[in-house]
């Protein structure tokens, strides 16, 4: 059976021998990463560590960053970082990684983030599907090089729309027209909502999650 929860101290080192045995035997990070990708007690002060379980053992990791902090890659307040994903290869093929990504999309949704991002090598290709398949989509624009040989692709995953202009997040100067006007989008998928105003007030329908009231 596969189970996805936190992390317990107890199994730090366990999780960063997987984390860091997986990147180097794969050609995903360099020795000179090692050290950062075994340090499970540092990233667990600053994160949420998720760990899965298959029939009582532990076959993979993913560090989720929703407070900001160093593992958060400079994220803005409201946004969510997946880090250090891994599955030990002999688990492959059992749902392992997309069950630890969606664990980490509940956690920064519990924790009110607003959208989840990610940085990931050209070359993780299997990482790219689990990401794909769960609704992520690539973000050129944020690419980035965090070394002078090494290019990072970025994904992100929004978890609530703006309901006046229906882009990702909430910003100030649409809240302020939303005390006012309803919502023409719906803060869940972003589908354009049924709005009828009446003389007391209005609702707005989405056909996937309801009506609202004011």
């Amino acid at each position: 059976m596969l189970a996805v929860r936190p992390a317990l101290p107890s199994e730090y080192g366990a999780i960063g021998d997987l984390t860091a045995s997986t990147y180097l035997d794969e050609g995903l990070a360099g020795a000179d990463y090692a050290a950062t990708l075994r340090d499970v007690p540092a990233r667990a002060a600053e994160t949420t560590v998720l760990v899965a379980e298959l029939d009582g053992r532990l076959v993979g990791s993913v560090t989720v960053a929703t407070r900001g902090g160093p593992y958060a890659e400079q994220a803005e307040p409201g946004t969510a970082v997946l880090r250090m994903l891994v599955t030990d290869p002999r688990a492959r093929g059992a749902g392992v990684g997309t069950a630890l990504v969606e664990a980490a999309v509940a956690t920064a949704r519990t924790d009110g983030c607003l959208v989840v991002r990610l940085s990931t090598k050209a070359t993780m290709t299997a990482a790219h599907r689990i990401y794909e398949r769960l609704g992520f989509t690539r973000t050129p624009a944020r690419d980035w090089s965090p070394l002078p040989d090494l290019m990072l692709l970025t994904y992100e995953l929004p978890l609530a729309f703006c309901g006046h202009c229906g882009e990702p997040g909430a910003h100030e100067q649409c809240r302020r027209k939303l005390v006012l006007d309803p919502p023409r989008y719906c803060s869940g998928c972003r589908r354009r909502m049924v709005v009828q105003v009446h003389p007391t007030g209005w609702s707005a329908r989405c056909v996937e999650h309801g009506t609202l009231t004011s």
